[in-house]
């Protein structure tokens, strides 16, 4: 099956020498523009969306990032070297057809150099299997599948394409699966379809294809367990001041004064706004404060600034 190139800099408008918080800047910016809850096209943001977040999982990580910078600049140059040990999944007779996915949130170039789609599975899935000297049970299968926190509160039902294709004869054959996501779903959970991998022999049941979840990054939240953290942006005159400032979470907006004299780093606690955990508990939501200065003032208002600047008596340098 031919791999079409993934340029990730691309995705993200970015250029190659960007850093890490112009590829934060760039991803939320995008995220948030093609975001399947607040786009009018959906079913168009929703492919982009994924797109922006398979681009941003490779270059916020130095890793994912430094490996991809290496090889992935390579692929489409005849005198390319090899893929690197451990990327994609080779055909072996031994193991029987290959597996590729459609509908999972993940391209089958980043499956070639970061994913585990169609590797067979061992250790604890495989144990306590019986087996007889003519029957012999078929392989476990693993994938990825990318989901969103809104499937993590809500739950889903996702539909995804399985190719099997025989590395022998080349033939192939797509099956049309169904996947339940269930609400409270767990980072690295694997979600089991029973019967859908490796054919067995010998009479033998055919082995079960499991989805390891992967949680597509929010351009607002970030999960830490079942508690979500967003940066609360606060103008100054806010922090002093205080203020009521409408924030959103999974489940809506809500309001949330600000006292005066909040300082930077401090943090809201919204309980019950953060994620399920699946026996009917849900996490919290955590805003941490940051203040912005405004990037571009007016006269007017650089006029206002300097007649604070004259008579305040605060100094941010000076012992308390």
């Amino acid at each position: 099956m031919a791999i079409e190139f993934k340029d990730y800099y691309a995705v993200l408008g970015v250029a190659r020498t960007a850093t890490g918080p112009e590829i934060k800047q760039a991803f939320r910016a995008l995220a948030r523009r093609f975001h399947p809850d607040v786009a009018k096209d959906k079913a168009t943001a929703e492919a982009k969306f994924k797109e922006i977040n398979e681009a941003n999982e490779v270059l916020s990580d130095p890793d994912k990032r430094r490996k991809y910078d290496e090889w992935g600049a390579n692929w489409e140059h005849p005198e390319r070297e090899a893929p690197p040990p451990g990327a994609g999944f080779a055909a072996d007779p031994r193991m029987g057809d290959e597996f590729h996915f459609e509908g999972t949130g993940f391209s089958d170039f980043f499956e070639q150099l970061f994913g585990n789609r169609g590797r067979p599975m061992e250790g604890e899935a495989r144990r306590g299997r019986p087996r007889t000297a003519s029957a012999r049970q078929g392989q476990d299968i693993e994938g990825d599948i990318l989901v969103t926190l809104a499937e993590v509160v809500h739950g889903s039902t996702r539909t995804i394409q399985l190719q099997r294709t025989d590395p022998r004869t080349g033939a192939s054959t797509v099956q049309t699966l169904q996947v339940r996501i269930p609400p409270g779903v767990r980072a690295a959970q694997l979600i089991r379809l029973s019967g859908k991998g490796q054919e067995g022999a010998g009479g033998g049941a055919a082995g079960h294809l499991y989805l390891r979840v992967r949680f597509a990054q929010h351009p607002d939240f970030q999960v830490h367990g079942a508690d979500l953290h967003m940066e609360l942006e606060l103008a100054p005159w806010e922090a002093v001041l205080g203020a009521t400032v409408r924030l959103p979470t999974l489940v809506g907006t809500v309001a949330l004064k600000i006292p005066p004299g909040t300082m930077a780093g401090r943090q809201f606690r919204l309980r019950g706004k953060g994620l399920p955990t699946g026996k009917a508990g849900v996490g919290d939501l955590y805003a941490v404060v940051s203040i912005h200065v405004p990037p571009r003032p007016t006269a007017a208002e650089l006029a206002l600034w300097e007649q604070l600047a004259a008579i305040a008596t605060f100094n941010p340098r000076s012992s308390p």
